[in-house]
């Protein structure tokens, strides 16, 4: 069964404008059942706007999940600053522990 979410958010893409924040939302709504074209969208996303913090923090949870962890590490990396220089706490911290945790796991 097709998830109309993601039907409705395709739509809006075909439709036009192409944003990171709809690029975010298909990216959010693939992550679970096809992480591979999550990271597609949120490339995607982070290439609209590379200042999206919860686009990089999602991004590396859907690298880390098609399992390549050195793009994962690398996006959580960039995620973290810039949520650093965005004044985003929360999510730089939040994205520390999922890189301490990737980094522990690809020793």
């Amino acid at each position: 069964m097709r998830d109309q979410r993601i039907d409705k958010l395709e739509d809006l893409l075909v439709a036009g404008p192409d944003t990171a924040l709809l690029r975010f939302s298909l990216g959010n709504a693939y992550i679970k059942n096809n992480p591979a074209a999550a990271v597609i969208h949120l490339s995607r996303a982070v290439a609209l706007d590379p200042r999206y913090t919860a686009a990089w923090k999602v991004l590396g949870k859907a690298l880390s999940l098609e399992g390549d962890t050195t793009s994962a590490i690398a996006a959580y990396e960039q995620g973290i600053k810039v949520a650093e220089e965005n004044g985003d706490k929360q999510a730089a911290k939040e994205m520390s522990v999922f890189l301490k945790r990737l980094r522990k796991s690809s020793v």
